[in-house]
């Protein structure tokens, strides 16, 4: 069996997520709280439902500002997250609501990801609770990408999963 992240991994990344948004005020809050507190059986009449896509460079940017000192061990560790939280994610019923194909599904379960537990928590448990092509590709790679950059070379994060779409056979 692969390497599973701790508690305190997990921890520690949804913190570094609320504290990325955290910065920008409660706009963007509001937003993320009308996500999760939302009726998804509801028309999105005006587009509101995409309105977090708006965000997401600047959350990223934040992010990576927050990531800056991060050792090797560090952000293998996030990565690990990431993976783990997008392969659990990868499942038929949640692609129903989110559509897209392989990548696209991916840069969706980017976006639940991205847009903190508390979303995360409400889609993993009610799949009709996601957001139809809200995308954030970024959020897929981040700190692979982010320890590619500052160390020459792709982390290991050792867990034998995938966060490729179709990867996890509990979920197809």
């Amino acid at each position: 069996m692969g390497r599973v992240p701790t508690e305190d991994e997990e921890a520690r990344f949804w913190g570094l997520v609320e504290s990325a948004w955290a910065t920008f005020g409660p706009e963007p809050a509001c937003v993320r709280q009308a996500l999760v507190g939302r009726d998804p059986a509801a028309d999105d009449d005006n587009g509101s439902l995409y309105a977090l896509e708006a965000w997401m460079d600047r959350f990223l940017a934040q992010l990576r500002r927050l990531c800056a000192d991060l050792s090797s061990a560090e952000l293998t560790d996030l990565d690990r997250v990431v993976e783990r939280k997008l392969y659990d994610l990868d499942r038929q019923e949640i692609h129903e609501h989110t559509d897209g194909s392989d990548d696209g599904f991916l840069y969706c379960r980017g976006f639940i990801v991205a847009a903190g537990r508390e979303f995360y928590n409400a889609v993993h448990a009610a799949p009709r609770m996601a957001v139809m092509d809200a995308e954030c590709e970024a959020m897929c790679y981040f700190f692979a990408h982010l320890h590619n950059e500052r160390f020459g070379r792709y982390p290991d994060t050792g867990s034998g999963i995938s966060r490729e779409s179709g990867r996890n056979p509990g979920g197809w």
